[in-house]
């Protein structure tokens, strides 16, 4: 198994914000309420277009060979620039299967935007085939194929009237869902400088993305129950054994959901 499982927070582009709409002067603050008016004008929302959207954490899951890992990629001081790059020097390296909930979506149009503001180069991602033969029948850009695997597209068939929130699919399957924020917060803690809070928020996301996917990988029978039970153990032992206290409220809240599973964790350590 190599799956890396990763999620974005985004914040207004205000540089994108005043060029487009000639804005000159104005505070981030006030640019941002611009784009969000100017939204509001176009749809029922005020949820900016892919292309406006500024990345300020990439937050994953790795497992690969016997080890598990969840952190955000470089520090709360790198640079967007900097998170593009260390996102596609992965991929460049280890090829691994890409795992989302509306990666298709969202995240990954929003990483393509701004991989192309930064000018960064990532050939074996883009590869569909030239490179490597082997992607020509299965890379990340194709929909259908599996290098990436957007959970919400798969298990909605496709259907975008079937698509449903990461949140309520996390809760109904005994998972914490989310914690702390959600995304409509993340413009005003990112204002009053609470990247860590943003981070930390992005790091519980991309774990019910991967819990949901071990399930996804038992009920399409890559996984038997008891492999699947080995590796929902994992996830567990893992943040026990993590002192952030993000992870460790991440674990109660999940041992809370499901007691019996805890106690016999506990029994049989």
């Amino acid at each position: 198994m190599n799956v890396f499982v990763f999620d974005i927070e985004t914040v207004p582009d205000v540089a994108a914000g005043r060029r487009l709409y000639d804005l000159g002067d104005l505070s981030d603050k006030d640019v941002a309420q611009v784009m969000f008016h100017v939204r509001r004008q176009e749809s029922d929302s005020d949820f900016l277009r892919h292309h406006l959207h500024r990345i300020v954490a990439i937050s994953a899951v790795l497992r690969s060979g016997n080890g598990f890992k969840v952190w955000s990629l470089g520090t709360p001081e790198s640079a967007e620039k900097e998170l593009i790059e260390r996102f596609f020097d992965g991929i460049e390296k280890y090829a691994p299967t890409l795992v989302t909930w509306n990666g298709g979506g969202f995240d990954l149009p929003v990483i393509h935007y701004r991989a192309l503001v930064h000018g960064v180069a990532a050939p074996r991602y883009w590869d569909i085939g030239d490179d490597d033969r082997e992607f020509r029948y299965n890379n990340y850009l194709n929909r259908y194929h599996h290098r990436h695997t957007d959970l919400m597209d798969v298990l909605s068939g496709y259907q975008p009237r079937a698509c449903a929130p990461l949140n309520e699919i996390a809760l109904i399957n005994g998972l914490p869902g989310k914690m702390g924020m959600d995304g409509g917060k993340v413009w005003d803690s990112y204002c009053a400088g609470q990247i860590d809070q943003i981070r930390d928020y992005c790091e519980t996301d991309v774990l019910n993305t991967y819990l949901l996917y071990l399930r996804f990988e038992q009920i399409r029978g890559r996984l038997d129950a008891e492999s699947y039970a080995q590796e929902v153990q994992r996830v567990r032992e893992a943040l026990r054994q993590d002192s952030r206290p993000h992870l460790r409220a991440f674990l109660e809240a999940w041992d809370a959901m499901d007691p019996s599973s805890a106690q016999s964790e506990d029994a049989a350590s």
